[in-house]
């Protein structure tokens, strides 16, 4: 049976010397006074919030006797409840969830498309046309209400969420050609180059190879349109007359009276109406952060 000698240490060799913990290096005077001010931010952008919060859930006897810092004194709930049942929030909700997700999806697809055939296509005057869809996100909206109302009344899609999705792809599809066709403009011709060589036709090399680098920034828009189009006042009042196709905005303008107004219920129901958002930003931060930050890393 044969044996193995290991072979002893010699004097000379030493065992390895244990991981001696780094301390950490104090901080500075100028990043305690950073961190003070990010604090500071944080305080302000988060006080309308907590007033809300401290004003939704008392009643108009409360309100009326106290301050808006102070706590209420009883849990009130009945604001929250009639502007719930009242102007049925739940169809709202998903007026506005339709709308904005539907124009977020279409918008980013007809960007890329366009995109892609100005920045990459290299189709003749496509300097004009980016120009063209730049001046696009210039024009002002009232000057779109009467002809698009015009448009949508012959068309019979007043009262429709689709005259509000059309209109806000067409003007957030502008936006996002002219954003990823100067991004797409710059793209490395030697990774197109490869692509082709390998057989990759243009929808191949658009689907296989630009789409998941853009994906971060398309994201991005994503996100954005989704939250622009939200909040959109002037167009969807003016297209969608019929309580079963208004969105959460307008709703919440039919609490505010000319003569009377109840404040309880108005702060009840603009809490309602900002925790989806609130909730659509803590599910999609990360998209966001992962988004801004591609572009530095290589």
């Amino acid at each position: 049976m044969a044996t193995v000698d290991i072979p002893a240490r010699t004097s000379t060799e030493r065992a390895p010397a244990p991981a001696v913990p780094r301390r950490r290096r104090p901080h500075s005077v100028g990043e305690w006074l950073l961190v003070a001010l990010a604090v500071v931010l944080a305080l302000v952008i988060t006080f309308p919030l907590i007033m809300l919060l401290l004003n939704a859930f008392k009643s108009p006897q409360d309100y009326a006797t106290s301050g808006p810092l102070d706590f209420p004194r009883s849990f009130y709930t009945d604001g929250v409840v009639n502007f719930w049942v009242t102007k049925n929030f739940p169809r709202a909700l998903w007026n506005s969830v339709f709308i904005a997700g539907m124009v977020a999806l279409l918008a980013v697809v007809i960007s890329v498309l366009n995109a892609f055939a100005i920045g990459i296509g290299r189709v003749r005057g496509r300097t004009w046309l980016t120009l063209l869809f730049l001046m696009a996100n210039l024009l002002p909206q009232e000057m779109l209400v009467y002809p698009l109302f015009t448009m949508y009344d012959r068309a019979h899609l007043l009262s429709n969420p689709w005259s509000v999705i059309i209109t806000f792809t067409v003007i957030q599809g502008a936006f996002g050609t002219y954003l990823l066709a100067s991004m797409y403009g710059t793209f490395p011709k030697e990774i197109l180059e490869a692509a082709a060589l390998d057989g990759a036709s243009r929808w191949r090399t658009l689907r296989s190879v630009i789409g998941p680098i853009s994906r971060p920034t398309l994201s991005v828009l994503m996100v954005f349109f989704f939250i622009w189009t939200w909040n959109e006042f002037l167009l969807p009042l003016s297209f969608l007359n019929q309580p079963a196709s208004q969105t959460v905005p307008l709703v919440l303008e039919q609490l505010s009276g000319e003569r009377q107004t109840d404040v309880t219920t108005l702060i009840s129901a603009t809490l309602l109406c900002v925790i989806p958002t609130i909730v659509f930003f803590l599910i999609f931060q990360r998209t966001l952060t992962r988004g801004i930050t591609a572009g530095a890393v290589k």
